[in-house]
Parts: structure tokens; C-alpha cells; sequence
């Protein structure tokens, strides 16, 4: 008997060849005559192939699409139904149904059998539920799926991830934000992921209002619960709101007595951003409370190093207070004494007298003492040789400058600081008006990994191509260069009176927006804001300044803000920026700046 069954089993195989070919020629007709919307002749080969069982799971979704397409609800509730018999244990196939009753516009009895599979699910079956309804984008049955799945298991955090996913999907903001709260909640280690899944979301104010209203009360509500904290450190970075930050890190700090990490972070990004306030803040606070810790002398020297920042730019800058910084560094000095770890204040000292009091000779004296330290920092050795050829610089002896300058780009071959060093050199022939050389720098630069640097060397890059073009004469912009250079060596009026005769001399020159900015920007320096203002109206109120009327416009709200006290002018500029400039990268500061003088709460 088996010998027979050998036998013939080939026999039976050659026979069914030609059986099984007709029908796998059919299927790709049917799907042919099905993507060409010939649904008639598809339907009379699928409706044939569908009786083969071993072809079943193939041919259906096709036949089922092409009755639909021909409004043949009654023959396609037939075909579900009987499906629905032969599989019982796929849920699948009544979602399938209910798609039927929809198509048909029945879309009481769609609801009614969505809601009867809802009902009669196993917890087993509720992602494969979840999946099929979000498959025909029934993103709300899918939600619902979930939800239930929670009640069948009696879990309320069960299917957390994929609600997110759900939610973050489809923007349900006011959702996603209790979801991923919750499982940070259950674990602390998904701090990282419950971020990532907000990032987008708080691109809009709403939301991150939401989300701050939901972490105070979670924060209230579970004060050892330290992960809702960093999350609303992280969402007040986020907008950029570094003083709410500090505000947060420094009352974490005072509960759990951590050593003061996350306020030495919130200092520098506060001083990154030029909140010099919020840094200053930051570091008192490291100063006081750790004396003894291991941050101590470098909150000293970056308390400083903020004050140091906020008097400089508080225009116009006051003499006694450069000299009051001065005196703060020599008492650092004396306190902790002149070793490699204060190579830097050397360096600042030596920044304020050479670019504040005039003191060029004492600037280079310390500069030279930083630089021949013993065991100190090759990259604050490094600093310093450019600070020092800045000085050498402010003294009109460019070859000095340029000779340090190429010295760090060698020994620091790409680094940030050798980067740095390449940049000022492209300044100083640019300076030169040697700008061929200068974009062979800049053309480098601007794929450096420092973003900061590659961004400066883009702006110097356009600015000079933007007019040294073929229509334009390089002559203007080898005087605006030299213009620039006499900004950097403070040699403000000499500079504003050469603006002057190149806006007479080049009536219309595409470097007449430039003009404008810069004389604001010396006018704003020397405490004359109404100048300034006057100046940046021209930019302004011309649309052919398209480029640098964003900049022009934050700059004077901020100027009435905070030189000229008008609040209600300066709220009404930010908002015409926000309406005029949404794409701006003055957009965050300036709504921040108007929310807290229209008097919202901010933290």
C-alpha cells in the first residue's frame, strides 16, 4: 500500500499542476481587472477563487474591496458574516463588518458593532484589535480598545506606549500629557523617553502651558517624586524660561542636598543665553551653600565671569563697575591664589583693562603671566594667545595678531579653539579687505563641528558675498570692513561719523541695512536708545531690509523694555514681531518678554 501511495503521488501532483497554475492566472487577472477598476469581471473571478479554501486569506481583502467599490453592500455583509462563522477566534473580521455597515452610510449599526466588539474582546485580543482599527484609520476605536483592554485587566497604567504613540500620533496633546506623566510616574528611568515624546508637542504655547499646569500639581501632589521636577526644569529650558529653571533646580537642590550639579548646569545655560541674572543667581547660590564642595572655585570665578557679562552689556557700560569686577578677580586671587586653575581670571582681567580702561600694557602683562603659567590648561594657554592678539589688535599692530592667531589654529588643529583662531584670522583679513583670502578661511569654517562658529562664519561668509556680487563694487564693503574694524577698537565716534559719509557716499547700497543695524547698535552702547530707535526704524519701515528686520524689530522692543521703561510700546512690538516674523529666532524670547509684561504668570 505504500509502495502504491509512492507511486501515484506524483501522478496526482502532474495532475493538479495545471489546475493549480489556472488559478494563480485568474488571481493576477482579477487583481489586473480590480487596480484598472474593471470591479465587474474582478468580482466574477474573485467570487469563483474565494470557494478554494487554500486561496481564502488571499483573495479575501480584494473581493470585499471590490464589492464595496461597486456598492454591493448586500453581498459584502454576506461575505463578512460567512467569514465571521468560519473564523470565529479572528476579531478581525468583525471590524470588517462594521467597515461594511460604514461604507453603506449605516453608521449607527458601524458604532453598534464596533461597540459590540469592544464589549465581547478578550484581554488577549486587544492590540490586535487596536492594530486592525488603526490600520482603516478608526484612531478613536482604537483608543477605546486600549481603554478597555485597562478595565479587562484592571491595570489602569496597561497599554501605556502604545496610547503614546497613539497620542503623540495624532497631536492629542491634552491625552498624551497624562499618559506619559503616568509612566514616569510607575519609573523614573523613562525620563528620556516621556521628553522625547513631548518635543514636538511644545511647539505651541497652549501645550506647554498645559504640561507646566500638570507638573506643578504631580509635583505638589508627590513631592519625593524627583523625575516630575527635572521634567519641569526640562520644560522651562525649553522655553527658554532659564530663571523658572534655576528657580526649580535650586529648590531641588535644598531638598535632597545633591551637591548643587543641576544649579552649576542652569548657570551656564543661563549665561549661554544671556541671562546674566539667572547665572549670577545660580552661582551665589553654589558659592554660599557648598563652600567647601567641589564646585566652589569655579562658581567663584563664573559668578564673576556673569557680572562680568551683565555690566557689559548694560549700556552704557559703567567705568566704576569694570573696575569693581577687576577688584573682585584680584580678591579671588588672593583667596585662592594665582595657580593654573586661575589662568582664566587672568585672562578676563586682562579683557576688562584692554577693551574697558584703556590699559593695553597691563592687558598684555597679565596675558603673558596666564600664558607662561606652569601646568596650566592648554587650552586656556590657548585662549589667552588670542585674547592676546585681540589686544594687539586694539593697538593697530595686525601682524602681531595674525602671528597668534595662526599660532592656536596650528597647536589646535581641529578644535573648537583652533577653529576659533581660523575664524579670527578670516576677521582680520576681512578687516583687511582681503576677501578672497577671508572665504578661503570661512568656506572651511563653515563646516566646523561648533555650531556657534560655523553660524559666525556663515553670517561673515554672506555678508561679504551679499555685496562684493558681480553688481556690486567691492570698494564700499573695504570701507565698511575698515568701519568694523574701528568698532572693535572702540573707537566709537570715529566709527559712527565714517557710517555717516558711507550711507551719503552709497545712497541704496545693499549695505545700507547693515549701516543702520550697526549705527543702532554703537548708539545703543553709548546710552543714546533714542538714536538707536531711530536708526532701527529705518529697517524697519523698509521692506527692502527684509533680512535684518526681525533683528531690528526685537531690538528696539527690547530697548523701550528695558532702557526707555515704555512697557506698552515694547509689548506691542513683540507681538508685532510674533505676527510678522512667526519663523523668527527672536520668536521664543520675544514671547516670553510679552507674556510677562501683559502680566502672565510664568512660573
Amino acid at each position: 500500500m505504500k509502495l502504491l501511495y509512492t507511486l501515484l503521488l506524483p501522478l496526482f501532483l502532474l495532475l493538479a499542476a495545471p489546475a493549480v497554475q489556472a488559478q494563480q492566472q485568474d488571481l493576477e487577472l482579477a487583481r489586473e481587472y480590480f487596480s484598472q477598476g474593471d470591479y465587474s469581471k474582478a468580482e466574477a473571478l474573485y467570487g469563483k477563487l474565494i470557494n478554494d479554501q487554500r486561496l481564502f486569506h488571499v483573495v479575501y481583502p480584494d473581493y470585499l474591496k471590490t464589492l464595496l467599490a461597486q456598492r454591493d453592500y448586500k453581498e459584502a455583509e454576506k461575505l463578512v458574516k460567512k467569514t465571521m462563522k468560519r473564523y470565529p477566534e479572528n476579531p478581525g473580521y468583525e471590524i470588517d463588518l462594521g467597515l461594511v455597515y460604514q461604507a453603506s452610510g449605516d453608521k449607527a449599526g458601524a458604532e453598534k458593532q464596533f461597540d459590540k466588539l469592544l464589549e465581547s474582546m478578550n484581554p488577549q485580543e486587544v492590540i490586535v484589535v487596536a492594530n486592525v482599527f488603526m490600520q482603516h484609520d478608526l484612531f478613536d476605536y482604537a483608543e477605546k480598545a486600549y481603554l478597555r483592554g485597562r478595565q479587562l485587566g484592571n491595570d489602569p497604567n496597561a497599554f501605556n506606549r502604545p496610547l503614546i504613540a497613539l497620542y503623540a500620533y495624532r497631536q492629542k496633546t491634552d491625552k498624551l500629557i497624562p499618559e506619559v506623566l503616568n509612566l514616569l510616574q510607575e519609573n523614573e528611568n523613562e525620563l528620556g523617553y516621556v521628553q522625547s515624546r513631548l518635543q514636538n508637542s511644545l511647539q505651541e504655547e497652549k501645550n506647554a502651558n498645559l504640561l507646566e499646569n500638570e507638573l506643578i500639581l504631580r509635583v505638589q501632589q508627590n513631592p519625593n517624586k524627583l523625575a516630575y521636577n527635572e521634567m519641569l526644569i526640562w520644560l522651562y529650558i525649553q522655553r527658554k524660561d532659564f530663571y523658572s529653571a534655576l528657580m526649580q533646580a535650586r529648590a531641588v537642590d535644598k531638598r535632597t542636598r545633591s551637591g548643587g550639579t543641576r544649579v552649576m548646569d542652569l548657570g551656564a545655560i543661563s549665561l549661554k543665553n544671556d541671562d546674566y541674572q539667572g547665572a549670577i543667581e545660580a552661582y551665589q547660590y553654589i558659592v554660599e551653600e557648598y563652600p567647601e564642595g567641589p564646585y566652589y572655585l569655579a562658581a567663584r570665578q563664573r559668578l564673576i565671569h556673569a557680572r562680568e557679562a551683565q555690566v557689559q552689556h548694560t549700556f552704557p557700560v559703567d567705568r566704576a563697575k569694570i573696575q569693581a569686577l577687576i577688584a573682585d578677580y584680584e580678591a579671588l586671587l588672593n583667596e585662592v591664589g594665582r595657580r593654573p586653575e586661575t589662568a582664566e581670571v587672568l585672562q578676563h582681567m586682562a579683557s576688562l583693562h584692554a577693551f574697558y580702561l584703556d590699559d593695553k600694557d597691563k592687558a598684555i602683562a597679565l596675558l603673558q603671566e596666564a600664558i607662561r603659567m606652569p601646568r596650566a590648561n592648554p587650552a586656556l594657554v590657548a585662549e589667552s594667545k588670542l585674547t592676546l592678539g585681540d589686544i594687539y589688535l586694539l593697538k593697530g599692530e595686525p601682524w602681531e595678531s595674525t602671528l597668534l592667531y595662526s599660532q592656536v589654529e596650528k597647536e589646535q588643529k581641529e578644535t573648537p579653539i583652533g577653529h576659533e583662531a581660523k575664524l579670527r584670522n578670516a576677521r582680520l583679513n576681512y578687516y583687511n579687505g582681503d576677501f578672497e583670502l577671508a572665504q578661503a578661511h570661512l568656506d572651511i569654517l563653515k563646516l566646523a563641528t561648533s555650531r556657534e562658529i560655523a553660524n559666525d562664519a556663515m553670517d561673515l561668509s554672506l555678508l561679504i558675498t551679499d555685496n562684493t556680487g558681480l553688481d556690486t563694487s567691492a570698494v564700499a564693503m573695504q570701507e565698511y570692513a575698515a568701519i568694523d574694524l574701528l568698532i572693535f577698537q572702540n573707537k566709537v565716534q570715529e566709527a559712527l561719523t565714517a557710517l555717516d559719509v558711507l550711507l551719503q557716499k552709497y545712497p541704496g547700497h545693499s549695505l545700507t541695512d547693515e549701516v543702520y543695524f550697526q549705527k543702532a547698535k554703537l548708539y545703543e552702547r553709548i546710552g543714546d536708545f533714542g538714536k538707536a530707535v531711530e536708526s532701527l526704524q529705518q529697517i524697519v519701515s523698509n521692506p527692502q531690509y527684509d533680512i535684518l528686520s526681525d533683528d531690528a524689530l526685537y531690538m528696539i522692543g527690547r530697548i523701550y523694555e528695558e532702557n526707555l521703561k515704555d512697557k506698552d510700546k515694547a509689548q506691542q512690538l513683540y507681538n508685532d514681531l510674533l505676527v510678522k516674523h512667526q519663523g523668527s529666532i527672536y520668536t521664543a524670547e520675544a514671547r516670553k518678554r510679552f507674556r510677562k509684561l501683559r502680566g502672565d504668570k510664568l512660573n
